[in-house]
C-alpha cells in the first residue's frame, strides 16, 4: 500500500483523494482550514458530487483515506504529493498560482527521503518545470525529489466515473523512476485498457489547457451557429445533429445553450489567452469564444425579455442555477449573468435549483431574488418560465399544472429540453435558442424573383 498526500481537499483534490484510496492507496488530504477538515471528518463534504459521499465514507471506515491540516508529517509519511489547490483568475485573466507556490515550499523544507511532487492544479505551462527549480531553494541539500504533471479531466457530476473510466491519463515526468511510480498509481486503469500519454511537463500542462478551451469554443460555436439559425429560419438542435455525424467532429457539446461556466471553462480559457500573450504569441480562436460566450448571456436577457414584453413589473420564475446539473457549483454560472441581467431590466425573479440554492443564497449577482421550494411554487403569479440549467426534473414538467398557477404561459426554453411542438400543444408559447421560424417557398420564391424583367415573362 502505497501512502499519498493529497493538498487541498476542493473539487479535484477531494475527488481524487477518494478515488485513489479506492485503488487501494493509504492517502492523506490535507487542507489548512481546521474547520473544513472537521467536517470532512464527521464525513460532510463541502460540495455535492453523486457517488462521493459513499465513496468517501467507505474508505474512511476502511482506514486508507484520512483528513489532517498537519502538511508537515503528512509530507514526511508519503511517497508521492498531489498539489491540487485553486488556481483562480487575476483581474487581467493570468492564474494566480501562489497557493501552489506555498504549498511546495512547505513540501521542500519536509522532505524525507525521495518523494514526486505531481502537480495536479490547472496551471499556466512552466509551472511545474518553475516548481522544481522553487523547491531546490527550500530543500535540504541532498533532498531528492522530483516534480511531475498529472492534470485532471473530471467533469462535474459525473467525477467518479471520469477518475475511474477516463479517455486518457496524462504524465508529464521526464525522470524514469517518476514515470514509474505514477504508472504505478494507475496500474488498475491498466485492466480496461485506459490509453496513457506520457510527455514532457509542459506538454502535459498545455494538454489540459488545450483540452477545456477546444471544448469551449465548440460551445461557442454551435451558439453562433444557433444565433444565425434564428436570423434564417434553421433549426440549431438538426444542423448540430448533421454536424455531429461526421466522427471528424462528434456531437459532444454541439447543445447550443446561454453560453459555458463552470470552474475550468472560463477560468482556463482566460488563462490560455494570457501566458500565450506572454509567450508573444495570441489564440484568436479562444479569445473569440470568451467574447462569444460573453455575448450569448447577454442575448439570453434580451430573448427572455422580448418574449415577456415591456418587463417593467413582472415576474419570471427562472428553473436552475448550477452551472450544469448534478452539481452545486454557481461558479461563473450563466444565471450569475443572466438573472442580474433580468433583474436590471426591471424584472422580478424567483428561482427554483434542486440542489444548489443554498450555495446561491447569499450571492451578490442574486441579491434579491426569492428562492422557491419547487418549480410550480416559483412560477405562481409569472410571465414566464426561463429554464436555465437542464436538470432532469424539468424535463418532464406538468405544463397544465403550471399554466394554471401563471399569468400567462410563456416557456423560455434556454436548453431546448422541450419540443417547440410539444410546448404548443399544451397551450404555451415556446421560445427556445436556434429555433428560426421557417420561411415559406412562396416568400422565397417571390424575393428571388426580384421583379427582374429582362428575357421576357415572368415564370
Amino acid at each position: 500500500m502505497t501512502t499519498l498526500t493529497v493538498v487541498g481537499t476542493g473539487y479535484v483534490g477531494l475527488v481524487s483523494g477518494a478515488c485513489l484510496a479506492d485503488f487501494g492507496n493509504n492517502v492523506i488530504c490535507v487542507d489548512s482550514d481546521a474547520g473544513k477538515v472537521e467536517r470532512l471528518k464527521a464525513l460532510e463534504l463541502p460540495f455535492f458530487e453523486p457517488g462521493l459521499p459513499e465513496m468517501v465514507q467507505r474508505n474512511v471506515n476502511e482506514g486508507r483515506l484520512h483528513f489532517t491540516t498537519d502538511l508537515k508529517s503528512a509530507v514526511k509519511d508519503s511517497k508521492v504529493v498531489f498539489i491540487t489547490v485553486g488556481t483562480p483568475p487575476r483581474p487581467d485573466g493570468s492564474a494566480d498560482t501562489s497557493a501552489i507556490y506555498a504549498v511546495a515550499k512547505t513540501v521542500a523544507q519536509n522532505l524525507a527521503g525521495y518523494t514526486l511532487v505531481v502537480q495536479k492544479s490547472t496551471a499556466p505551462v512552466g509551472t511545474a518545470r518553475d516548481l522544481y527549480g522553487w523547491m531546490k531553494r527550500y530543500a535540504k541539500r541532498g533532498a531528492e525529489f522530483d516534480v511531475a504533471s498529472n492534470p485532471e479531466f473530471l467533469r462535474e457530476g459525473s467525477a467518479i466515473e471520469t477518475f475511474m473510466r477516463p479517455d486518457r491519463v496524462v504524465i508529464g515526468a521526464e525522470t524514469q523512476k517518476s514515470q514509474d511510480l505514477l504508472k504505478k498509481l494507475h496500474d488498475p486503469l491498466f485492466l480496461i485498457e485506459t490509453p496513457m500519454v506520457l510527455t514532457t511537463l509542459e506538454t502535459a500542462e498545455l494538454i489540459k489547457y488545450a483540452s477545456n478551451c477546444f471544448l469551449a469554443t465548440k460551445i461557442s460555436f454551435i451558439n453562433e451557429i444557433s444565433n444565425v439559425c434564428e436570423a434564417l429560419g434553421a433549426d440549431v438542435q438538426t444542423v448540430a445533429k448533421g454536424l455531429g455525424m461526421d466522427r471528424r467532429i462528434g456531437s459532444k457539446f454541439l447543445h447550443a445553450g446561454p453560453g459555458y461556466g463552470g470552474s475550468c471553462f472560463p477560468k482556463d480559457t482566460h488563462a490560455l489567452a494570457s501566458f500565450a500573450r506572454q509567450a508573444g504569441e495570441r489564440v484568436g480562436i479562444v479569445e473569440a469564444a470568451i467574447t462569444a460566450n460573453e455575448r450569448q448571456m447577454d442575448r439570453m436577457v434580451d430573448k427572455v425579455c422580448d418574449a415577456v414584453g415591456s418587463p417593467r413589473g413582472k415576474k419570471v420564475a427562472v428553473l436552475g442555477l448550477a452551472f450544469k446539473p448534478n452539481t452545486d457549483d454557481m461558479r461563473a454560472a450563466p444565471s450569475l449573468t443572466i438573472v442580474p441581467g433580468l433583474k436590471k431590466r426591471g424584472l422580478k425573479v424567483v428561482a427554483f435549483d434542486p440542489i444548489a440554492m443554498p450555495k446561491a443564497e447569499g450571492l451578490p449577482e442574486l441579491k434579491g431574488v426569492e428562492m422557491a421550494a419547487d418549480p410550480y411554487d416559483a412560477a405562481r403569479g409569472a410571465h414566464a418560465v426561463v429554464i436555465v440549467t437542464e436538470w432532469n426534473e424539468f424535463r418532464t414538467l406538468d405544463l397544465a399544472r403550471l399554466k394554471r398557477v401563471m399569468k400567462q404561459p410563456l416557456l423560455c426554453d434556454l436548453r431546448n429540453i422541450y419540443s417547440p411542438e410539444e410546448v404548443q400543444r399544451a397551450g404555451w408559447t415556446h421560445v427556445g435558442v436556434g429555433k428560426g421560424r421557417a420561411k415559406t417557398v412562396g416568400r422565397a420564391r417571390r424575393r428571388s424573383s426580384g421583379g427582374g424583367k429582362r428575357g421576357g415573362k415572368r415564370t
